[in-house]
């Protein structure tokens, strides 16, 4: 069967499609958009389903890695297609998370994410790293069987924090290449 995905074509470099979302923050539900986030990097990441095999592999690690975000002034967004409802459920065997669970119930945030595969209503494991003035400058999509390195994409934006080139392999305190 063949998978169709519903692709806004987003690009490095260019802004991030905004948004409004009904979100998940503690035990409080708050209506959030992407200019809240406006003055401070911005990870999202896409997830399938609440309470499936991989995604709790995943949420657990970006909560493990919460501070470390938030002392690069980035603030961590997850977003599936279920309610806030369902979040608040599925908190209850994995604990409260530090970040926003925000709801897709519509699908539009995914869809203009490009990462809605449309047959089954759900997301496949996107993540993108938004800079502080709504530019995306990370954008990496998974199967939906493979979990993704939350350590790896700390390092990406700590090297987009830089400013300057950094080579492959490239960790906090090593050597870049000069400006960008």
């Amino acid at each position: 069967m063949e998978n169709t995905q519903s692709c806004s074509c987003l690009q490095i470099g260019k802004m991030a499609p905004d948004f409004t979302a009904e979100g998940l923050f503690g035990d409080a539900v708050k209506t959030v958009s992407l200019k809240d986030f406006k003055g401070k990097w911005l990870v999202i990441f896409f997830y399938p389903l609440d309470f499936t095999f991989v995604c709790p592999t995943e949420i657990t690690a970006f909560n493990d890695a919460y501070e470390k975000f938030q002392a690069l002034n980035t603030e961590v967004l997850s977003v599936s297609v279920d309610s806030v409802y369902s979040h608040k459920a599925w908190q209850k065997d994995l604990g409260v998370m530090k970040f926003g669970m925000l709801s897709d119930i519509t699908k539009e945030i995914s869809k203009k994410y490009g990462v809605l595969i449309e047959e089954k209503g759900i997301a496949l494991r996107g993540a993108f790293v938004i800079d502080p003035d709504g530019i995306i400058k990370m954008s990496v999509i998974h199967d939906l069987s493979i979990g993704r390195n939350v350590d790896e994409i700390v390092r990406v934006v700590e090297a987009c924090q830089t400013g300057e080139l950094c080579p492959m392999g490239w960790k906090h305190g090593d050597t870049t290449l000069g400006k960008a």
